[in-house]
């Protein structure tokens, strides 16, 4: 993730830091949210398997689950008609589920890549192990993991990065920061440095959030799907 810039901005750094740390917690808040709310949330189009290859998996947590929105309003949903519109070999399929963790996600993924055989795989995890306090290096293990995977599965990756409220310490949450980017690095894999830039990190944030004040609003799902697109779009053949 982007530190926030210059030091003659430091207060008004630390004030936005503030708003995006919290929206974020707020996002991811609900560990317990049921499996049950996102059984109708996985999306397959209509399009046939391309021969070309594989769908486009997205693992991920409520933020791409479609946490409250109507089905087919989520990021993933309108990534799917972005792909249909301008890439239509391809398909999307949502396998988020609220909650998840990146110890899930890694238990999860041999399975799905067995039955859907991706062709590129979204990496949308990690931000509920760090609201749970769970320790860095099993965060980024689980996620290496699951890109090393990925590629031995023939799919490319994209990492979407995430950033946490300050609750555990400057060192933890800049840690926390750096592991996204030095597992990009490290896998050369491209990153989505923050999935909720323009949203958690905006002067007026609490209006792009539900009436939980939890969950990214319908509003906010356009950015959200416009800070991952640039990501995207090179690996699509």
């Amino acid at each position: 993730m982007k530190q926030f810039e210059t030091l003659e901005s430091t207060q008004h750094g630390d004030r936005r830091r503030r708003r995006h740390c919290i929206a974020l917690a707020l996002a991811l808040g609900v560990f317990g949210a049921s499996a049950s709310a996102h059984a109708a949330a996985t999306h397959h189009s209509p399009n046939p398997k391309p021969a070309s290859g594989g769908p486009i998996l997205v693992l991920g947590d409520s933020l791409s689950a479609e946490y409250g929105l109507t089905r087919g309003k989520g990021w993933v949903g309108l990534l799917q008609q972005r792909v249909q519109a301008e890439k239509p070999a391809y398909s999307v399929i949502n396998a988020s589920i609220s909650g998840e963790t990146t110890a899930g996600g890694k238990s999860r993924l041999p399975a799905l890549l067995e039955q859907h055989r991706p062709s590129i795989v979204i990496l949308e995890l990690g931000g509920n192990d760090a609201l749970r306090g769970l320790a860095l290096q099993s965060t980024q293990s689980n996620l290496q993991a699951m890109v090393q995977a990925s590629k031995q599965a023939k799919a490319q990756v994209l990492l979407v990065g995430m950033q946490v409220p300050p609750n555990y310490g400057a060192t933890y949450t800049e840690q926390f920061a750096a592991l996204f980017e030095n597992l990009a690095k490290q896998e050369k894999l491209p990153l989505v440095p923050f999935l909720l830039a323009g949203i958690g990190d905006a002067a007026d944030a609490e209006q792009w959030f539900q009436s939980d004040r939890i969950h990214p609003n319908a509003k906010a799902q356009p950015q959200m799907l416009s800070n991952v697109w640039p990501k995207l779009k090179p690996l699509l053949k």
